[in-house]
C-alpha cells in the first residue's frame, strides 16, 4: 500500500470541521463510539461513506442480534440495549420472552425460525435465548435518533481516503465528497470502518485474511405458517428441499431463510461464499455479481418447491455485501483464539462478548497515537476473530472507544494515558458491561497488562 499519509501542513482541501473525536464508519461500532463520545462531552464528527447509518446491520441487512449471553447472563449490554428497547417500541423486533428461553420443541417451534436460538449449543433442538430479529429500516432509524440526541455533527456521503498525520499522530482525515476532498480535524480518530481503512493507511502493523462473503436478501409474499407446518409435518421431505435450494445458493447455515418481524417477509442469510477479496473493488464486484446469480435461481427454486413459497418474490437485496474478515490490527495485544476459548479474562478489560472478553489493548495501535481501533477489525487473530465478530460485541467495542476517546479529550491526555478502570466506571455508567467483573465460568484470570496503562 502507498504512503497516503497527510501532514496538517501539507493540506490542500477545505477544512470543513474541528472537533474533539473524529469517528470514520457508521455502522454499529461507530455509531456507539460516536453517541457514547458525545455524551460524555466530547464535540463529534462522524463520517459515513453511505447514505445511511447502521453498516451491516441496515445496509449488510445482518438481522439478528446474537452472541450477547453467557449461559443465562445477558453479557452485551449498554447501547445495544437502548436499540432492542426502541425498536421493539416500533414493534419492529422480535425479543423472546425470558420464560420461553430454553430448550424444548414447543419452543423451537415457536421461535426457531426468528434465528433467537443458542447457535453455539450442539443439542437439538437448540435452546431459545435472549437473541432479536429485527427489521433493517428501524435500524436506520434508531441510528439517526441516537445521533440526532447526542449532537454528532454526522456526515454522510463522505468516503474516507487519506488520513492526517503528524510524527506519528493523528490530527484528523480527509473524505471524498461530491465537493470534492474535504478535511475533518480531531484530537483523536476512531477507525469503525470495519476493514481499518484509516488505521492500516496511518502505518499501524496489520494482518489480513478472508472468510466468507454473503449477500443478504429479503422475499416477500411468504406464508411462513405453511411453510412452518410442512416443515414440522414432514421434517424429511423438508430438509430435502431445502438441500437443493442451499446448494444453488452455493452455502447456507442450516437455517437459510428466518422469519422476520414484518409478516410475509423472510430475511436469507444466504449465499455463503469463499475466495473473494473484501478490499479489492475487482474481486467484490465478482462477488456482487455471483451472489445475484445465485440468489435469482434459488428464488425461482423455492418457488417451485417449497410449500409456502409459491407466491414469493425479492423485496430487496442487502445493499453493502456482507463481508466478514479482511484487515485486522495487531495493537498492543492481539486476542487468540485460545483467549476466546479459555474465556481469558484481562485486568483491562472494557467489553465483553458472548463469554469472551476484550481488552483496550486490543483497540490500541502500537504505531500510531490518538487512533482506537473497534469493531470486527479489532486486534485479533483470524481465528480469534471469526468467534467475536457479531455485532453487539463490535457495538460494546464502539462503546468502550468512544468513552476512551471522549476521557483523552476532556483530561487533556493521549488515548493510551486513559486508565482501563476509569472506561470500565463509564460503561457501567451507561449500563454496560466492560467485563471487569468476570463471570463465574472464566477461566486463566490475569492480571498482566503489559503495554498500556490501567
Amino acid at each position: 500500500m502507498s504512503d497516503l499519509r497527510v501532514a496538517p501542513g501539507s493540506l490542500d482541501c477545505e477544512i470543513v470541521a474541528k472537533s474533539d473525536v473524529v469517528v470514520v464508519g457508521g455502522g454499529p461500532a461507530g455509531v456507539s463510539a460516536a453517541v457514547t463520545a458525545a455524551r460524555s462531552g466530547a464535540s463529534v464528527t462522524l463520517l459515513e461513506r453511505y447514505p445511511a447509518l447502521g453498516g451491516l446491520a441496515s445496509g449488510g441487512m445482518v438481522l439478528v442480534l446474537d452472541d450477547m449471553i453467557n449461559g443465562q447472563e445477558i453479557t452485551v449490554s449498554g447501547i445495544v440495549a437502548e436499540y432492542v428497547e426502541r425498536m421493539t417500541a416500533m414493534e419492529l423486533a422480535v425479543v423472546p420472552p425470558e420464560e420461553d428461553r430454553y430448550a424444548s420443541t414447543e419452543m423451537w417451534n415457536k421461535w426457531g425460525r426468528y434465528g433467537v436460538f443458542d447457535f453455539h449449543q450442539s443439542q437439538n433442538p437448540k435452546p431459545i435465548c435472549y437473541s432479536v430479529a429485527f427489521d433493517p429500516d428501524a435500524w436506520k432509524r434508531v441510528s439517526n435518533d441516537l445521533v440526532r440526541e447526542a449532537g454528532v455533527n454526522l456526515r454522510l456521503h463522505s468516503w474516507f481516503s487519506r488520513p492526517i498525520v503528524e510524527d506519528g499522530t493523528m490530527r484528523g482525515v480527509i473524505a471524498e465528497t461530491k465537493e470534492g476532498p474535504q478535511a475533518i480535524l480531531g484530537d483523536v480518530v476512531i477507525d469503525t470502518t470495519g476493514d481499518i481503512d484509516v488505521a492500516s493507511r496511518a502505518g499501524a502493523s496489520y494482518v489480513k485474511d478472508s472468510y466468507l462473503t454473503t449477500l443478504v436478501f429479503r422475499l416477500g409474499g411468504v406464508d411462513t405458517a405453511q411453510a412452518e407446518r410442512f416443515e414440522q409435518a414432514d421434517p424429511k421431505a423438508a430438509r430435502l428441499i431445502n438441500k437443493k435450494i442451499k446448494r444453488v445458493l452455493g452455502g447456507a447455515w442450516e437455517l437459510w431463510w428466518l422469519k422476520t418481524p414484518v409478516p410475509g417477509v423472510v430475511w436469507c442469510n444466504a449465499p455463503h461464499m469463499t475466495g473473494y477479496d473484501g478490499t479489492d473493488p475487482v474481486s467484490m464486484t465478482a462477488a456482487e455479481f455471483a451472489a445475484r446469480d445465485r440468489i435469482a435461481e434459488a428464488v425461482a427454486l423455492c418457488r417451485e418447491t417449497l410449500p409456502g413459497f409459491e407466491n414469493a418474490y425479492i423485496v430487496d437485496v442487502a445493499e453493502q455485501m456482507g463481508v466478514r474478515q479482511t484487515r485486522l490490527l495487531q495493537g498492543e495485544y492481539v486476542v487468540t483464539a485460545e483467549d476466546v476459548h479459555s474465556r481469558r479474562h484481562f485486568a483491562d478489560s472494557v467489553a465483553r462478548g458472548r463469554d469472551y472478553y476484550t481488552p483496550y489493548r486490543a483497540l490500541l495501535p502500537k504505531e500510531v497515537d490518538q487512533l482506537l481501533v473497534a469493531g470486527r477489525h479489532y486486534s485479533a487473530t483470524p481465528q480469534a476473530q471469526k468467534m467475536s465478530r457479531e455485532i453487539p460485541p463490535c457495538m460494546a467495542m464502539g462503546q468502550a472507544a468512544g468513552v476512551a476517546a471522549a476521557l483523552a479529550a476532556n483530561g487533556g491526555r493521549t488515548v493510551r494515558e486513559v486508565p482501563a478502570p476509569e472506561i470500565q466506571a463509564v460503561m457501567r455508567k451507561f449500563g454496560a458491561d466492560p467485563g471487569d467483573q468476570p463471570s463465574a465460568n472464566a477461566m486463566d484470570v490475569t492480571a498482566s497488562n503489559e503495554g498500556t496503562a490501567v
